[in-house]
């Protein structure tokens, strides 16, 4: 089996549409494709509408955290699976969220507006397509106006990543993880060891957080060094951690494939297992 558990859609900062996405899945051989979000359940609904036969749909969500004890607090991801969507609190955690998403992207482009910069909020809320708005719509609207070649670059400090960047409301770690377990899901940390995308968390904090009740660590992921993946592997088997592998596939947003890093069915089982437990 070909398990891919961490991939967007439109409806926050992927290219496909969810119907889209799952064709696109079931195109590149997968077997299994968990549809995680940020933040949001939208895309469910289409996607299971759309699911191709033979390809199976896991329900999930990116979430946007921060680690508060620290001085900046650390940003990190959990991936939620099989949760209730409709659990009151963390669907109004969400909510919320999502709203801090929308009041960071108008103030980022009241800030290029203010340097000359035309970008044009209806325009980015029309790319957005109904969906969370987030840097990616920002950055899509810096390459169409020949400012910069890639959502990458747009990423760098003198665009989105720092001259421009305003920062969101994120829930804390642990609040969220117990979100997600007050509604019947389970939790996996987002590529845990990324030092490319900057500061990562101590593996005291990861192992709190397993005492907490986090069920894996994502170790495959285009943004671990083999190094990284080897320290994910060693330290989810000290503390009782399942292992994932994942794409984290966002579209034409990121070079990275569908199916480009796989989870092992045996940990699969093991994710589907821990929330009928």
């Amino acid at each position: 089996m070909r398990i891919d558990l961490h991939t967007h859609s439109s409806v926050s900062d992927g290219t496909l549409t969810p119907a889209e996405l799952v064709r696109a899945a079931a195109d590149a051989g997968l077997d299994v494709v968990a549809l995680t979000d940020h933040d949001n359940t939208a895309g469910w609904a289409p996607a299971a509408e759309a699911l191709p036969p033979g390809l199976t749909l896991v329900r999930g969500a990116e979430l946007s955290c921060r680690w508060y004890a620290p001085d900046p607090p650390i940003s990190l991801h959990l991936l939620a699976y099989l949760f209730d969507p409709e659990h009151p609190a963390l669907s109004a955690a969400l909510a919320g969220v999502r709203e801090s998403r929308e009041t960071r992207a108008k103030r980022m482009v009241d800030l290029l507006r203010a340097d000359g910069i035309d970008v044009s909020w209806d325009e980015i809320v029309a790319d957005a397509a109904g969906g969370s708005i987030g840097r990616p719509h920002l950055a899509r609207a810096l390459i169409r106006l020949g400012l910069v070649p890639t959502v990458r670059a747009a990423f760098e400090s003198e665009w989105l990543g720092e001259r421009y960047r305003v920062p969101k409301k994120d829930l804390d770690v642990f609040e969220a993880l117990a979100l997600v377990r007050d509604a019947g899901g389970a939790a996996v940390f987002a590529h845990p060891r990324a030092t490319v995308r900057g500061r990562v968390v101590p593996d005291e904090l990861i192992a709190d957080l397993a005492t907490a009740g986090l069920a894996g660590l994502e170790a495959d992921h285009d943004d671990h060094s083999p190094a990284e993946r080897e320290h994910v592997r060693g330290l989810a088997s000290d503390l009782g951690l399942l292992v994932t592998g994942s794409s984290d596939f966002h579209g034409s947003n990121k070079t990275v494939r569908l199916g480009a890093c796989t989870t092992a069915p045996d940990q699969y089982e093991r994710l589907v297992a821990s929330v009928l437990s």
